[in-house]
Formats: structure tokens, sequence, C-alpha cells
């Protein structure tokens, strides 16, 4: 069976531990002082932590064999990483004062397998579809699996006359930022959403100053409401194309109420878009 969704291979994370032979996964330390380096055997194509306290760095833009590790005091957590040619690696990671080894060599035998191959121990499930999947199927699953992921946090926040809005987390995956996003309504009264714009802002200097709006136009959203009740929260997620920003710019997301004067304004700086998940 070929998963053509990568990323749902963490949902596979656990099981797999118990995996090929009966052997555990392979433990890997790191602190916030130092960069733990891994040397694949191949160009590293995506790398996920299943925790915010750990923070797995690759080149994005060019194809390299290393990847960075560093951590912050907490619970152990784990890490996934997917080669360009389908290789899986899965390791538990934890966080270390002092981490006895610092560079790890990491050989195509360490593979916990490959997405691109059928397992001889997995049955054939006949529903799968047998073609690559559309952008927005794509789009579809993949913000579905970001908001069932049990890591709800909350990067930023706006408040206003009961209603919350919520910066969840900006994950970078392929050509896209999904902005994950969590409307609250502490309030007596029913929040109806007239529009939620993600916008760039950029400062004009000199004697005249002003700002100048540039509004990327989303790919695709996910679960926006048109109402958000009394007591209530929601979750979404808007889908940009990848970009970045200067330190002279921010991004704004812009939460307005229909018929109402509960509107937010929540202001990114750029390290928050220049260093998403």
């Amino acid at each position: 069976m070929k998963l053509y969704f990568t990323l749902s291979l963490m949902l596979l994370t656990l099981s797999i531990s118990n995996g090929q032979n009966g052997l555990p996964l392979d433990t890997i330390y790191a602190n916030d002082t130092k960069n733990v380096a891994l040397f694949f055997p191949e160009p590293i194509r995506q790398g996920i932590t299943g925790s915010e306290n750990f923070v797995f760095t690759f080149n994005r833009e060019k194809e390299q064999h290393l990847g960075l590790l560093q951590a912050k005091p907490g619970q152990e957590s784990n890490l996934l990483v997917i080669s360009n040619n389908g290789a899986i690696f899965s390791y538990i990671i934890k966080y270390c004062t002092k981490p006895l080894k610092l560079n790890y060599f990491i050989s195509e035998s360490n593979s916990i397998g490959n997405e691109n191959r059928v397992s001889e121990d997995e049955p054939e499930i006949e529903d799968i579809p047998k073609q690559p999947l559309g952008k927005h199927q794509y789009y579809e699953r993949f913000c579905s699996y970001l908001l069932n992921r049990q890591e709800h946090i909350s990067l930023r926040r706006k408040r206003k006359s009961g209603i919350v809005l919520h910066l969840g987390k900006i994950v970078f995956d392929k050509e896209e930022l999904y902005f994950v996003i969590q409307i609250e309504n502490n309030s007596s009264m029913d929040y109806d959403l007239n529009f939620l714009d993600i916008f760039v802002e950029t400062r004009k200097k000199g004697k005249k100053k002003s700002l100048q709006r540039i509004d990327p136009e989303p790919l695709y959203s996910y679960q926006v409401p048109s109402k958000v009740q009394e007591g209530t929260q929601v979750w979404l997620v808007y889908v940009l194309p990848k970009f970045s920003i200067s330190n002279e710019r921010r991004v704004v997301l812009e939460l307005n109420e229909k018929n109402g004067e509960r509107d937010l304004k929540l202001k990114l700086s750029h390290r928050y878009i220049n260093n998403p998940h």
C-alpha cells in the first residue's frame, strides 16, 4: 500500500516503535545550548518532532544530508525524518543537560521502512486511491491531520469583548504555509463571522509614515465557520503560498464581526513567518 500523505506516518510511529523485528527505537539526546548534528544517507525531504520543546531544522531550499536538533526541558518526544528516496527514520528524543554525543552518522540500515514500498505484513486495502492526490485533496487531508494532532497551543493571541483570536502554529510543508488558528467565544452572545483575512503590512519610513498592505491569496481554507456560538471555540486552517518577510514587515490576522464591532487584529513579527514548524 503506497501512502500518498507522508506526514500521516507520524500517526504510525508508536506502533512502528515496536516495529521491525521487535526492536525499540534509538534515543537521541539534545539540549538548548548545542546543536546535535544528524547526517542522513540521502538528502532530507521532511523532518517532524512530536513536541514543541524540540526543534529539528534542515535546509528546505537546497538538498542537504544534514539536520540539526535542539531541545528545551520537557517530556520526551519523537523525531520522524523522511529522505528524498522515501526512507523513513524514527527516533525517541529526550532533553539532556550534557549530551554525550553531538554527531550522528546514520546509515540506510537504520531506516524503519520506505513510504514507497508495500509492507509484506500489511494487507492491501482496496479503497486507497491509486492515483496521486490533487492539490485540494492534499490540503484537506493535511489540514485535518494538523487539527487532529493533540498538541493545540497558542503562539500569539488577541482578546476583545470575550472574543479571543489565537494563532496556534504556522507549519511549512512542500511549498505552502499552514496557519492553524482558533477563534474562542467567551462572551454571552454568538459571534457571526464576516471575514478572517491574513495580510502583510509594510511600514513606510520618512516624514509621512504610512502602511502598505499586501493581501496574499489563500490557496485553501479548512473549517472556516460562519458563526462561533457563545461559550465555544473552533479551530481552522488557512493555506498560503510559501513566503518570508523582512523585519520591516509584519503579518496581520484580521477578524471581523458581521453586524458587530468585536473586531480583532493579531500582529505577527517576521520571526513567526520565517521560522515555521
